[in-house]
């Protein structure tokens, strides 16, 4: 824990002190903190986070824990990592597996995609009282606003979740279609340079005028998102949302999709410094038709993320950048009477590359039909709190709601998962 966390964090045990709590709990509290961080080595945090979301849930046995029981009509591969197989269907990942580390032994309790979708982004279970961080907003809160005047937090292709009680200057820069320079962040053509300087200056003032008359902090915050995406327009860092000087055989490589192109733009912005990027792959929800489906999917994210991996490591990057793959929950290894599988939380598979990541290697594992975890169980915010600690968010560090309830990175409880980085 950084001197800066522990005393904000030392601050507002403090204050909650002050409102009734005792000083022996504090104090045993700041104690064990001091000694966790004391005993803890020193590694530096990875620079960035690149997470590609497959949203609606994709079918582990179809994918990276192939089942003979459960396969269906597909088959599984051998890979470059030694006794890893995976889905026919990823060839060009089953090359890169010496890179990538799987968690085979996920599981969890939420099997409605709403629920499940917040857990994965914020590490809690959904409490409709506390709007919890996304772990992109906890990055951003730690780490503070980034000198490129691009936003430290982007989304590619989806939503996202988003910062929560935080409130919205920790919510992702959204890009629907990632690829081109994104819409707006341009003037209008008519406008000159000196118009639109004017035009912005005269806003300004109008703005300022009513946040001091309302003496609302929202409305301060909208104004000061305003003056950021300003800034942005004027940045040259913004280029890296722009993959058309990319040359054709890297964007091919990457595949001519949206999510081909969005893994190019994460590379790019990871370039230029951008701590959190989320990718969406979405259509995992395959409750009918299920293997088509999936083997469509899995011909848009392979090629992707791999070219992603390796032009990672080709550029030295991949040492210091996390890039996980993952949804809301597993698929039933049984198949319904529609030839699709339905929502299965109880186990499911997530990858992970990059940071310190020990490719090749397999953590957990589920039965002969991947229906149960048998070993290794890992569950959310486990692994939430793991791939946050290894982007330096620091998982002692607690945080207070609107409300005053005192909230941490990820839920209570939650452990760091052993033998995932060397």
């Amino acid at each position: 824990m950084s001197s800066s966390k522990f005393d904000r964090s030392r601050r507002n045990l403090l204050a909650l002190g002050s409102a009734g709590i005792g000083a022996a709990l504090l104090g045993r509290w700041l104690g064990s903190a001091r000694d966790a961080e004391a005993a803890e080595p020193k590694i530096a945090p990875a620079k960035s986070c690149i997470v590609l979301w497959m949203q609606g849930g994709p079918s582990h046995v179809d994918t990276f824990d192939p089942k003979a029981k459960s396969l269906g009509p597909g088959k599984d591969r051998a890979t470059r990592a030694a006794g890893v197989r995976i889905s026919e269907h990823l060839p060009l990942l089953a090359d890169r597996m010496d890179k990538v580390a799987l968690i085979r032994g996920m599981t969890s309790k939420e099997g409605n995609h709403q629920r499940a979708q917040e857990l994965a982004h914020t590490g809690h279970v959904p409490n409709p009282t506390v709007a919890a961080p996304s772990l992109g907003a906890w990055v951003l809160h730690d780490r503070g606003p980034n000198k490129l005047d691009i936003p430290s937090f982007v989304s590619l292709g989806g939503l996202s979740h988003g910062g929560g009680f935080f409130g919205s200057a920790h919510d992702p820069f959204v890009v629907q279609q990632p690829g081109s320079l994104p819409q707006d962040l341009a003037p209008a053509r008519a406008v000159v340079s000196g118009r639109q300087t004017s035009r912005r200056s005269l806003l300004s003032s109008f703005d300022r005028t009513f946040a001091e008359r309302v003496g609302d902090a929202r409305a301060k915050a909208r104004i000061d998102l305003y003056g950021r995406a300003d800034a942005m327009m004027k940045s040259p860092a913004v280029g890296a949302f722009d993959v058309s000087n990319e040359t054709e055989a890297v964007r091919a490589a990457y595949g001519d999709t949206d999510f081909g192109r969005g893994c190019l733009v994460a590379r790019r912005l990871v370039e230029v410094g951008v701590p959190f990027i989320e990718v969406t792959l979405d259509g995992w929800d395959t409750h009918e038709d299920n293997f088509d489906r999936t083997k469509k999917l899995m011909g848009t994210f392979d090629p992707a993320m791999s070219t992603l991996i390796a032009e990672l490591d080709g550029r030295g990057l991949l040492d210091s950048t996390l890039v996980v793959w993952m949804g809301e929950f597993g698929r039933t290894p049984r198949i319904n009477g529609r030839e699709g599988r339905d929502h299965y939380p109880a186990a499911f598979s997530v990858a992970v590359a990059g940071a310190g990541v020990r490719g090749g290697t397999v953590l957990g594992e589920t039965d002969e039909e991947g229906a149960k975890v048998v070993k290794g169980a890992v569950t959310v915010p486990d692994l939430l709190a793991t791939l946050g600690k290894r982007m330096g968010v620091d998982q002692n560090d607690v945080e207070f709601t609107p409300q005053g309830r005192p909230i941490n990175p990820t839920q209570d409880g939650a452990k760091q998962i052993e033998g995932l980085f060397s």
